[in-house]
């Protein structure tokens, strides 16, 4: 694929402000609509250390602190984390880059990137990293855009209509997507990964897949197709 160099960090730091009034007004995004209990199942138990990569104005954070993890919330734009902080200052949020984590090897027992692979420049190296700060028995949960999804697009005024492929499903591509609703605006910048691109990643990370949920929405607009992927993995035993 091309070399997106810093695109997609530059794009959330241009929408941070948008990103923060959307993700903060009750009910109002997918987190809350579709994703929250079903992918806080898969959590594991609190460990000595969470890392939530990519963790935006800090929602997922304050959940997982509520259910008794300590928590460290990384982020590349200074703006999130600023309003991260300001919402929870009991709460540790470091300024930093997924694929270079400021983090020690083995010093984390569950890395969680929450719907930021797809929005990360370099999606293998931030996996990568995620792997190196695991302990032995540490865990990786993430939530994407499926690739059905990025793939397609979908007639928003005939939902019912069949979905169109967009262009080359294997295209791994830089998109944008532009919502409007109840007053607030958003446009999402990410890239298309296809489903082995994501497998692909984990193996060469040394990451084993032990559960995948793929999630589908509600009512006719949202329901036919998978929505999201949520998986949770662990380290490959090592070898002796």
């Amino acid at each position: 694929m091309a070399d997106f160099d810093a695109m997609l960090r530059q794009a959330w730091e241009r929408n941070a402000q948008d990103w923060i009034r959307w993700a903060r007004e009750p009910g109002h995004d997918s987190y809350w609509r579709f994703h929250r209990d079903r992918f806080l199942e898969l959590v594991p138990a609190p460990g000595r250390l969470t890392l939530d990569i990519g963790c935006g104005e800090g929602r997922l954070s304050r959940d997982l602190a509520a259910q008794g993890h300590r928590v460290i919330g990384i982020d590349p734009s200074p703006e999130v984390i600023a309003a991260a902080r300001v919402v929870s200052p009991e709460l540790e949020f470091v300024e930093a880059d997924a694929a270079d984590l400021p983090l020690e090897n083995e010093s984390v027992n569950l890395a969680i990137a929450f719907m930021s692979l797809q929005d990360i420049d370099d999606m293998p190296g931030a996996v990568s990293e995620a792997a190196r700060v695991l302990t032995p028995d540490g865990h990786f949960l993430a939530a994407v855009v499926h690739p059905i999804n990025s793939g397609h697009r979908l007639d928003r005024e005939h939902p019912e209509r069949p979905l169109e492929l967009v262009d080359n499903y294997f295209d791994r591509r830089h998109y944008a997507d532009t919502l409007e609703r109840d007053g607030l605006k958003i446009t999402f910048e990410s890239v298309h990964w296809t489903l082995q691109d994501y497998f692909d990643a984990l193996a060469a990370a040394g990451l084993v897949v032990e559960a995948l949920r793929e999630i589908e929405g509600t009512g006719v607009r949202w329901s036919r197709y998978p929505l999201f992927l949520h998986l949770l993995a662990a380290k490959a035993p090592q070898p002796g």
